[in-house]
């Protein structure tokens, strides 16, 4: 693989055990990703899979949109809540791009280090709170540093939604990003789904997320 950097992404389903229909989520789990991995083929280096019952593990390449694809995942999944740990760095075996089980490197060390230091700040009650965690293989503590705290900004902001405004953002994604399209799939007026961009500060988050991905991109291609 020489020198080159993926993103390894492992993510887990919070109180996977509390869930009402565990069944039909994973159903539902294994649909998103589906989705997912057919939407952003271009992005991915290897298929975004279930591994248990309530994990998940994906490689993208380093031009990928990470934090967009991730935020569809959530949306789409809602309400079920998410811990994601991302790894940047090499890969040393083989890319099999239908079985991410199958490959290891520092990437995912890294991503997997993220999740557990995720579920250890839950279990003590730290602060700032996150669902979601990136660590670089190569010498980059500001760049984290930058990443993470705008990762643990936006997770505050996303706590603050309610379970029927993330429908709305999920279909304003899934529209193009065209409130009219949105509506329309919901069968709303246009005016609901503006007030849910603005009560959500939607524009400041994806703004926030575009900032991540370009400091994460001049990072791993620099």
């Amino acid at each position: 693989m020489g020198n080159q950097s993926f993103i390894a992404v492992i993510g887990d389903i919070k109180d996977s055990r509390r869930l009402e229909n565990r069944n039909k989520t994973q159903e539902t789990f294994k649909g998103v990703l589906d989705h997912i991995n057919n939407k952003y083929q271009a992005n991915i280096a290897s298929n975004f899979m279930i591994t248990l019952g309530d994990s998940f593990q994906g490689l993208l390449h380093p031009e990928a949109d990470l934090f967009a694809i991730l935020f569809e995942l959530e949306l789409a999944m809602s309400p079920v809540d998410f811990r994601f740990g991302i790894g940047v760095g090499e890969i040393t075996t083989t890319i099999n791009p239908t079985n991410s089980m199958e490959m290891d490197g520092p990437a995912y060390h890294l991503a997997r280090e993220m999740i557990e230091q995720i579920e250890d700040s839950e279990r003590k009650h730290h602060q700032p709170e996150t669902n979601t965690l990136i660590r670089l293989q190569k010498d980059g503590s500001n760049v984290e540093i930058a990443l993470n705290t705008i990762l643990s900004l936006t997770t505050a902001l996303k706590s603050k939604w309610t379970d029927r405004q993330k429908e709305v953002l999920y279909a304003y994604v899934n529209q193009a990003e065209n409130q009219y399209h949105a509506a329309e799939a919901l069968a709303i007026g246009q005016s609901s789904v503006n007030k849910v961009l603005k009560a959500t500060s939607y524009y400041n988050y994806k703004n926030a997320l575009q900032q991540a991905t370009r400091l994460l991109r001049g990072t791993i291609t620099c």
